[in-house]
C-alpha cells in the first residue's frame, strides 16, 4: 500500500504529499468550476496520470526488448460533461515515440499502454481515444 496525505489548504487549493518520496504536489479547481486554474485540477491528474502510466509501461517493455523510448511524448486532452453529473467524460491521448521502433515491436508496445493501471481502472463511461505515431 502507498501513502498519500492531502491537505486542504482553502480556496479551493489542496497539496497531496506522496509517503514513499515526499514529494508533494498542488492541485486548484478548474476555472469552468470555481476556481483560478492555478494548478492541476483533480481531474487534470487523472488525465496526467493517464498519460504517464501509458508511457510508464511502454518503457517497462522497452527496457525488456532493449528499445529506446527516451523522448517518448503523451499529449492529453481532457473533456468533462456535466450530465448526470460533472465528471470525465473522454481522454484523447497522442502518443509519439520519436526514435525508430521495429514494426513488431509496435502493437506489443501498444498493447502495453493500452492496458496500463490507469486504463484499466477508469469507468468504462469515460472514453478513451488513443493513437500511437512513431519516427
Amino acid at each position: 500500500m502507498v501513502e498519500m496525505d492531502v491537505t486542504y489548504e482553502g480556496d479551493l487549493h489542496c497539496s497531496a504529499k506522496h509517503g514513499p518520496s515526499g514529494n508533494v504536489l498542488t492541485t486548484d479547481a478548474p476555472k469552468d468550476n470555481q476556481g483560478r486554474g492555478e494548478a492541476f485540477s483533480p481531474t487534470d491528474l487523472v488525465g496526467a496520470a493517464m498519460g504517464t502510466c501509458m508511457l510508464t509501461v511502454m518503457g517497462i517493455f522497452a527496457q525488456r526488448h532493449n528499445i529506446d523510448l527516451s523522448g517518448a511524448t503523451a499529449h492529453v486532452g481532457k473533456e468533462m460533461v456535466v450530465a448526470p453529473v460533472r465528471r470525465i467524460g473522454k481522454l484523447t491521448i497522442a502518443i509519439h515515440v520519436p526514435k525508430p521502433v521495429a514494426p513488431e515491436h509496435r502493437q506489443p508496445l501498444e498493447k502495453a499502454a493500452l492496458t496500463c493501471p490507469v486504463y484499466s481502472s477508469l469507468h468504462p463511461d469515460v472514453q478513451k481515444s488513443v493513437t500511437f505515431t512513431y519516427a
